[in-house]
């Protein structure tokens, strides 16, 4: 037979899926592990959300809709847009589709010609790397130093741009690591991408999970170059405890997001009816669920660092936004632990599901092979005990 793609088939699994995968099987199995790999809320979805799904299969408002998403739908994006970030878009400039996921890969179809380069900050979402090669892309990672707080200067962007440069991907919060952009960082950014007229594709699907009072600044609402240059990426899927639901959306200019809008006709057609209706009513309600459920992570994290930063041989900064942090693993390199020696996080990450039964991400798919990544959306009694099989685990103790 003929060969396959070349590029379908060199496209790595997700290594975040492998190792939720490999949690559930064992769970099944009766295996007393726990995960902490996972990237969404351990609550249900709000009932309010759920009810309004239901409503809609009983009302059979089970048909297709506009590819790009039912008007009323991009209008309540529009509306949650200006009253979260400041932005004013008209609801033509929405797009809806499958999930956040599926809008940053039309953004970047929307976007990229085979060859051009595509810079992405590391440590870097797993599927971003992917996404990339997928619309012939070529990635220019740029590593984003744990002293820096993970996060890239003005003068490494600056430095990456080349004339084949189209579009940065801008993670803000990040997962995997939790960090997010001042202001005043933003704006330096902005400047660039102005100046040397690069894209900005902004996943900004964390953006209501920020902490300690902060206040998050989307980069399109600093002013109106940017913004034009600005594919924001956003979705209900974190906030509102609805990954399964599959709603993501990207706002864009006019131009662009005619483009994306023909695209979606041919590759995906519209969402799930019934999801959109539910996510009208996540957006267009009362927001008092966000909020709960934002401050029960930030419960989560602050004795998931705190703790973390007790235990002998490993370390974490803290994290200002979504639900992960980044721990350090680099005094433990080389060290050997249960007859075996840790060279790197994916050996760390088997060694701990083996001995410890505890589940976390290698942070080698974020190219960040000296990290693993912990997600505190799980219960505080699983954090506390994932962290005493950690103190364990370290001290050659099997689970």
């Amino acid at each position: 037979m003929k060969e396959l793609s070349r590029i379908a088939s060199a496209i790595e699994p997700s290594a975040t899926m492998a190792i939720d995968t490999l949690f559930k099987q064992m769970k099944a199995e009766g295996q007393d592990v726990i995960g902490f790999g996972a990237g969404e809320p351990d609550f249900p979805t709000p009932d309010y959300i759920k009810r309004a799904g239901i409503q809609a299969i009983e009302n059979n408002d089970t048909k297709y809709t506009p590819s790009s998403g039912t008007v009323e739908l991009r209008k309540a994006v529009c509306q949650r847009l200006k009253a979260d970030c400041g932005l004013d878009y008209a609801h033509t400039q929405i797009a809806v589709s499958n999930g956040a996921k599926p809008c940053v890969y039309v953004s970047l179809q929307a976007l990229v010609n085979p060859g051009d380069e595509v810079i992405l900050p590391a440590p870097y979402w797993v599927s971003y790397i992917e996404l990339i090669r997928m619309v012939g892309g070529v990635p220019v990672t740029i590593q984003a130093k744990e002293a820096a707080g993970f996060k890239i200067t003005p003068e490494q962007l600056a430095a990456a741009i080349t004339p084949k440069t189209k579009c940065i991907i801008l993670n803000n919060p990040s997962n995997p690591t939790g960090m997010m952009y001042s202001r005043a960082e933003l704006e330096a950014i902005a400047k660039i991408c102005v100046e040397k007229d690069i894209y900005v594709i902004a996943d900004e699907i964390y953006y209501r999970l920020v902490y300690d009072g902060e206040k998050f600044v989307s980069i399109a609402s600093l002013n109106e170059e940017i913004k034009a240059r600005t594919l924001l990426v956003n979705g209900v899927s974190k906030s509102y405890a609805m990954t399964g639901w599959r709603i993501g959306y990207v706002a864009a200019n006019p131009d662009i997001a005619k483009v994306i809008s023909n695209y979606l006709s041919h590759c995906t057609g519209s969402p799930s009816a019934i999801s959109q209706k539910a996510a009208l009513t996540a957006l267009t309600a009362p927001q008092d669920s966000i909020e709960e459920m934002r401050k029960a992570f930030e419960e989560r994290r602050n004795y998931m660092v705190q703790r973390m930063n007790q235990i002998e041989g490993v370390s974490c900064i803290k994290p200002e936004g979504a639900f992960y942090v980044m721990m350090n693993i680099k005094q433990l390199l080389g060290q050997e632990r249960h007859g075996s020696v840790i060279r790197n996080a994916d050996d760390f990450g088997s060694l701990f599901l083996k001995y410890g039964k505890v589940a976390v991400v290698p942070g080698t798919s974020f190219d960040a092979p000296k990290f693993v990544r912990w997600s505190y959306a799980t219960s505080m009694e699983n954090i506390e005990e994932g962290l005493n099989r950690l103190e364990k685990f370290l001290a050659g103790q099997t689970v």
